[in-house]
């Protein structure tokens, strides 16, 4: 360890991280640092084991996320390394799921845009916002989000005002459905929709599971990256900076 790293101030591991010195003092506070010196005067005094614990952080909030991270950190600096391996496990793990389910469910909805919407099940046209809601198995009130978020665009019965679906409106509702079981948001859903709508096509689709494909490998990156700064910390080692 050299002088200079001996005596780290909070400054100079804000200025590292390019964060606020607040934000320093909080992670000595909560334990995403283990627990620092003070000088005579009151302050606390960084080294490099500080350093290391910093860069450890933020590598692993790139792949697990802020909270996973802080519970791993803090796990480490109590002692309690079978509890923050046991996240890394969860984490790694999770992912997984993710991609399993986004297979399934990109499986599934090229079937249903393929799909002739007058040719599918008990569908009929004019069901209300209930009669649907049972169908597929989701809210009234999801739907209504949705009709209200561009997604859905359901006719209304002249005498009552009351919402009527056709058979392509059902199909959309199972499409959006699927698509936020898959973690989609509903600004990604809607040029997906539309794209079908327009052409018939389900390219829109294709590119936008293609798109998250690509987001879960970068993460899955990301998880390594942190992984392997955790078991550097770990041994006490400086790692690759």
């Amino acid at each position: 360890m050299s002088r200079r790293e001996a005596g780290l101030r909070p400054i100079d591991l804000a200025r590292m991280a390019g964060v606020s010195t607040q934000q320093i003092r909080n992670y000595g506070e909560v334990g995403v640092l283990p627990p620092a010196p003070r000088t005579p005067a009151g302050y606390r005094r960084f080294d490099a084991r500080h350093r290391q614990a910093l860069i450890t952080y933020q590598a692993l909030v790139r792949g697990y996320g802020t909270d996973t991270a802080r519970a791993i950190m803090q796990a480490v600096h109590a002692g309690d390394v079978p509890r923050a391996v046991t996240l890394v496990d969860a984490g790694h793990a999770a992912l997984h799921e993710q991609r399993l389910s986004l297979q399934a469910v990109s499986e599934a909805l090229e079937v249903v845009a393929r799909q002739d919407p007058e040719a599918e099940g008990p569908v009929r046209s004019g069901m209300r916002v209930g009669d649907v809601a049972a169908h597929l198995g989701v809210r009234a009130s999801a739907l209504r989000v949705w009709e209200a978020a561009g997604l859905l665009r359901p006719g209304r019965e002249r005498a009552t005002g009351y919402r009527c679906f056709s058979p392509s409106d059902v199909r959309d509702a199972r499409m959006v459905s699927m698509l936020r079981q898959g973690r989609y948001s509903l600004a990604q859903i809607l040029p997906i929709l539309e794209g079908l709508r327009r052409t018939g096509s389900s390219e829109a689709l294709r590119e936008a599971v293609a798109r998250r494909q690509a987001g879960l490998t970068e993460r899955a990156v990301a998880m390594l990256e942190g992984s392997g700064r955790l078991h550097c910390y770990l041994e006490g080692g400086e790692g690759v900076v």
